[in-house]
């Protein structure tokens, strides 16, 4: 069985037990998220969602916060002497799904 979810502007296919990197969520270490956009579930039977599939959650378990290595963003004009060097380091969530549930 697996879903897709919606979450951080993304769509992710999930499956129970699945360890996933995601956009950032609020939440502690070992605390539990619900996900309640889940735009498709596959299983015995499937459901597509318009736009969500009502009364389908998923639950996931938050394993830990990190930053991903960082990007040098290079800035630069010709001829008119600008040129900007910046760095970024993206937040992220690690994520291990318990229950799809539907």
């Amino acid at each position: 069985m697996y879903a897709i979810i919606e979450t951080g502007g993304k769509q992710i296919k999930v499956t129970e037990g699945e360890e996933i990197y995601v956009e950032k969520v609020v939440g502690e270490a070992n605390d539990s998220i619900t996900f309640e956009k889940v735009l498709f579930v596959s299983g015995d039977e499937v459901k597509v969602g318009a736009p969500y599939v009502s009364g389908a959650t998923v639950t996931a378990k938050v394993e830990k916060h990190g930053r991903q290595k960082k990007i040098t963003v290079f800035k630069f004009k010709a001829k008119k002497n600008y040129h900007r060097t910046q760095g970024h380091r993206q937040p992220y969530t690690k994520l291990v799904i318990d229950k799809i549930n539907l």
